[in-house]
């Protein structure tokens, strides 16, 4: 249950950044979905082995290095995905802040709501 809600609470912050933000657009809800959906499945399977392979990059830049992480993650699954675009890597960078910040506003408010499931 947590977890199809916070795949629907992320798809709709996904439509919040493109109604916020004009460097990133979604054409719809389900292509929101989607996205949310290719989001989560990049950050869970590739972004790790990328922290790895650029831990003394990210060492050096005090861990700022993450954000750029984030940015990739998240202009990837625009290339990959039709009814989500990206315009260039600075509206991937503001928007993956965006969408983290939204991210852990989200994982909170279900960690109070829905504590042990």
């Amino acid at each position: 249950m947590k977890l199809i809600l916070k795949w629907l609470l992320s798809a709709a912050s996904l439509l919040f950044v493109a109604y916020v933000y004009a460097g990133v657009q979604v054409s719809s809800f389900a292509s929101a979905l989607i996205a949310a959906l290719v989001i989560g499945l990049l950050n869970t399977l590739l972004r790790p082995l990328l922290v790895l392979l650029t831990l003394p990059v990210t060492v050096v830049t005090l861990g700022l290095f993450l954000f750029v992480i984030n940015a990739l993650m998240f202009w990837a699954a625009a290339t990959v995905l039709d009814g989500f675009q990206v315009t260039g890597f600075v509206a991937a960078l503001i928007g993956s802040l965006i969408y983290s910040g939204l991210g852990m506003v989200i994982e909170s408010a279900l960690a109070r709501l829905l504590p042990q499931e």
